[in-house]
């Protein structure tokens, strides 16, 4: 028998709410897309000459690094093109070819981006996430970015959630990131809620994997990109464009019906 879906459009067992960053919460995911693209091309470019394949911002960055780690990224990135670099260390010069050399010359493309661009957040998820704050539900940010607390304070969200686990947390206590479900295992620990009463809200679909992984009681697909099909099969329990398409109308303390009628039949 499927649960009832409340006014938050979740199972009426959801007890937490755990939200992904960029895509999700922020308009931040172009911005990455543009500097993994700038990022790759340039490495690529003195590496294979003129005739580079460049880096696809839809399907490669879809397939290889949206929603991961930014190591785990560049790393999953080059092995598609067959190429292996050396790891070097978390603190390379973003001119150095390794792993963490090029991660590094990401991230300052990134905040150049965002100290250029700024930060912008979806009003319908910030409609969303104080809609779930005032039915009671825990919240959690769970992002790969090292970045989100500072996002989050340029959009005037952080005081939204109750646990914040992002790129630097899951450094500091070795939490390997999506598609591995464990960054939003510990969101739901420190919330002291069960995997099974939590819902997780994504737009990757490596964040999709991680929701199905740690068997999570519902995930939300948000597609920003025309990808609804992808997050379905890669778990998505409904997809919306949109969170804010999530809030069904209250029924009625008395439990008459309003006049307007709730889709797919049954209570809202």
């Amino acid at each position: 028998m499927t649960d009832s879906l409340t006014p938050l459009g979740l199972p009426d067992r959801v007890r937490a709410c755990l939200f992904d960053l960029d895509g999700v919460l922020t308009k931040t995911a172009v911005v990455h897309t543009a500097a993994w693209k700038e990022t790759f091309d340039d490495f690529l470019r003195h590496r294979d000459g003129p005739g580079y394949t460049p880096f696809d911002p839809v399907s490669d960055y879809d397939e290889y690094v949206d929603g991961r780690p930014r190591a785990d990224g560049v790393r999953t990135f080059l092995a598609s093109r067959g190429i292996e670099l050396p790891e070097g260390g978390p603190d390379d010069p973003p001119d150095r070819e390794t792993v963490h050399g090029l991660g590094n010359r990401k991230n300052d493309l990134l905040l150049k981006k965002l100290r250029e661009q700024g930060a912008e957040a979806y009003e319908g998820s910030r409609r969303y996430v104080n809609a779930v704050r005032e039915r009671g539900l825990a919240t959690a940010v769970v992002s790969s970015s090292a970045n989100c607390r500072e996002v989050l304070e340029s959009v005037d969200m952080a005081g939204l959630f109750d646990v914040r686990i992002d790129g630097n947390v899951a450094a500091e206590r070795k939490l390997p990131g999506k598609p591995h479900p464990d960054t939003f295992l510990e969101a739901a620990k420190e919330l002291g809620v069960p995997a099974s009463q939590a819902v997780v809200y994504e737009d990757a679909l490596a964040g999709m994997d991680a929701g199905r992984a740690g068997h999570f009681g519902y995930v939300v697909g948000v597609d920003r990109v025309g990808q609804a099909d992808a997050l379905r099969r890669h778990g998505a329990d409904v997809v919306v464009k949109d969170l804010a398409e999530l809030l069904k109308p209250e029924q009625p303390a008395s439990g008459q019906p309003t006049s307007s009628t709730t889709e797919e039949g049954g209570q809202a």
